[in-house]
């Protein structure tokens, strides 16, 4: 069938009813060419027909989407493509999206935890923190305006007015002090 409809404009303000029945009509009437498209695009015949069910179930909720449009059939092709389009991108990222094998997935590491670390966890902490404590002022404030301000040495150095050699240097003898008091734990 090659008739065109052309949907009327906001002017005549078509209750959504008579578009619907407008939409259900030209759907009808086209529904084979808008098939055929589709799989003149490279769908498969289902998905093709799906395509063309999606863009009928999408339109009829949106009763203003075929208000002044010259010809229904041009738009539904047209909206049809998009939609095809849009099909092919999902399938595309997803195909991405879910490249991998099962033994890739397995040798990506999770996070696991150690029921005994949990225990010990508490005790390492204590320890940490008189290992902190027990460093000069200077050497502490570089320790932690590293490691928890996450400054770099040259912001340290700027702040505390001292070499950025004398802020590698304290931070050097904060990591092996922390680790011998941690380690005489184990």
């Amino acid at each position: 069938m090659t008739a065109h409809w052309i949907a009327p404009t906001a002017d005549h303000s078509m209750p959504s009813t008579a578009q619907t029945t407008l939409l259900d009509m030209a759907i009808i009437a086209h529904y084979e060419e808008l098939c055929g498209s589709m799989r003149r695009k490279g769908h498969p015949p289902a998905i093709a027909r799906e395509i063309v069910h999606d863009l009928y179930v999408r339109l009829r909720d949106k009763h203003a989407a075929l208000d002044g449009k010259l010809s229904l059939k041009a738009f539904l092709i047209r909206s049809c493509v998009n939609l095809g389009i849009d099909r092919f991108r999902r399938q595309r990222f997803e195909a991405k999206l879910f490249s991998g094998s099962e033994t890739e997935a397995l040798q990506v590491s999770a996070p696991f935890v150690s029921p005994d670390l949990g225990i010990d966890l508490h005790h390492r902490m204590m320890m940490l923190k008189v290992a902190i404590m027990e460093m000069s002022v200077q050497r502490r404030r570089v320790f932690i305006a590293s490691r928890v301000g996450k400054l770099s040495s040259d912001d340290i150095a700027l702040r505390l007015n001292i070499s950025r050699n004398m802020v590698d240097r304290h931070l050097r003898k904060a990591y092996l002090h922390c680790l011998d008091r941690i380690e005489s734990t184990l």
